[in-house]
């Protein structure tokens, strides 16, 4: 019975990760939301192994308490300590707030570090507090969500760029994701991946007018992509469709 977190559930891609997973009696999910978030479309498609719990990845603190709270409340056994870990963690949680037109000669330097805090040390620090908790799997998966966007490989290419502050946000994600995937199994985690995925241009709020992929095409995808992870996929940058991208 595999335990999976997932950071970020009250809409978006996260919803439908909580969605697809709850299909499965066999699964126990762990699905945050920020506290001010509203919760009802999650408990649509929460299943009774669905424990709901606050986390806002734009506080530390907030990240703290919830480590603690998975440690204490939800893998701990009557007993004591549970041989229960997590071993999917899919970090969702993310903003985009980059102005139409905004390039790097005027980079708004205040979305720029609230796009930070958000999309690269919320996602430290969750893993972080979890490891410190020993909460992960040795073998646990993780998948930190990121964008095309966030290739400089492929926004070389692209004209017009995009999403100035965003995009700097998630490739700094993106090499996030490669030291986790080294700096876990230093720690003992040795049979740990850690990857980047992009999961298309998907119709959500976030992504907007124009978008072409339904949220359970995406989903449905990386579920396939996360399950399917070996050893040497450890510190890659994957689409949707199990195709490497380049960093």
């Amino acid at each position: 019975m595999p335990t999976y977190c997932i950071i970020g559930t009250n809409r978006g891609l996260g919803l439908e990760f909580v969605r697809q997973l709850a299909a499965s009696p066999d699964n126990t999910i762990i699905a945050t939301v920020r506290p001010s978030a509203d919760r009802a479309d999650l408990e649509k498609v929460a299943s009774p192994t669905t424990h709901v719990l606050e986390c806002d990845t734009a506080n530390v603190q907030s990240v703290h308490i919830f480590s603690n709270q998975v440690a204490r409340n939800i893998l701990a056994g009557a007993d004591g300590p549970s041989t229960t870990k997590i071993d999917y963690l899919i970090i969702s949680a993310g903003i985009n707030g980059t102005p139409p037109g905004q390039d790097s000669l005027s980079l708004n330097p205040v979305l720029l570090n609230e796009q930070i805090a958000v999309n690269v040390v919320g996602p430290a620090k969750v893993v972080e507090f979890l490891v410190d908790r020993k909460a992960l799997s040795p073998s646990v998966r993780i998948l930190n969500m990121s964008t095309g966007l966030a290739s400089l490989a492929l926004s070389s290419g692209m004209s017009p760029r995009k999403s100035i502050s965003y995009s700097m946000s998630k490739a700094a994600l993106n090499m996030l994701t490669v030291h986790q995937g080294y700096d876990l199994r230093a720690r003992g985690l040795v049979q740990a991946v850690v990857i980047a995925m992009d999961p298309g241009w998907v119709k959500t709020r976030m992504g907007g007018e124009g978008a072409q992929i339904e949220p359970e095409e995406s989903i449905s995808g990386m579920l396939k992509v996360l399950h399917a992870l070996k050893d040497e996929d450890n510190v890659s940058f994957f689409g949707r469709d199990g195709q490497r991208k380049p960093w």
